[in-house]
């Protein structure tokens, strides 16, 4: 399908022919699920497993007398209230690493390219050049394009460092190369923009 260039100005940059396996799915909400789930569990952190009682080396000779004593009735020194022994209910290693197939994740990252191209939450750039770098000039190009909320930006190989310069102090704007485009980033990004580099890089990724 054809789609209109734009350049950062808000002008008329011609049109580029968008790939309808990639551009063009129809989107389905259980394949996004799975890939947005899968994504947030891969960065979930393992928790150190701490030491319980079975776990402390230490004898296991029960300390004193049951009675008679004149103290409190220990078994072992292996118990939590003393110092150096195991933890109660200490925290266990858990694994937060599923797997998904590799198909799976390639496909919602093509629906959720299609979801933004059919919501009118995707614009194509010519260029992201920023003359001087400048925040307050890019400020103004955006609300030119009518970006006023969350926006992703996806450049090419390599970020354009005038635009990464202007957009490092506006919020809600993030930028990412095209080899680091995912589903959840775009999918939680009100407008996600493309320059013509970054589509010829996804596409090729797909289609290579």
């Amino acid at each position: 399908m054809k789609f209109e260039v734009k350049t950062l100005a808000a002008g008329a940059a011609g049109e580029i022919e968008l790939n309808d396996a990639v551009f063009g799915l129809e989107p389905r909400a259980d394949i996004l699920h799975r890939v947005v789930t899968w994504q947030l569990e891969k960065r979930r952190g393992t928790a150190r497993g701490t030491r319980e009682r079975a776990d402390v080396a230490r004898s296991g000779k029960k300390l004193g007398r049951q009675k008679g004593g004149g103290t409190a009735r220990h078994g072992d020194r292996r118990a939590p209230v003393f110092i150096g022994g195991g933890k109660a209910h200490g925290a266990r290693v858990r694994d937060f690493n599923p797997s998904l197939n590799k198909k799976v994740r390639a496909l919602g990252l093509k629906m959720a390219l299609s979801a933004k191209a059919k919501d009118g939450g995707l614009i194509i750039i010519d260029t992201l050049d920023v003359d001087g770098g400048k925040t307050k000039a890019l400020a103004n190009q955006f609300a030119a394009l009518g970006i006023a909320s969350k926006a992703l930006v996806i450049d090419g190989e390599a970020l354009n460092l005038s635009f990464a310069h202007a957009s490092s102090n506006l919020k809600g704007v993030n930028l990412l190369p095209a080899i680091g485009a995912n589903v959840y980033d775009i999918l939680n990004h009100d407008t996600l923009v493309l320059t013509r580099a970054a589509v010829e890089k996804l596409e090729a990724r797909f289609h290579g």
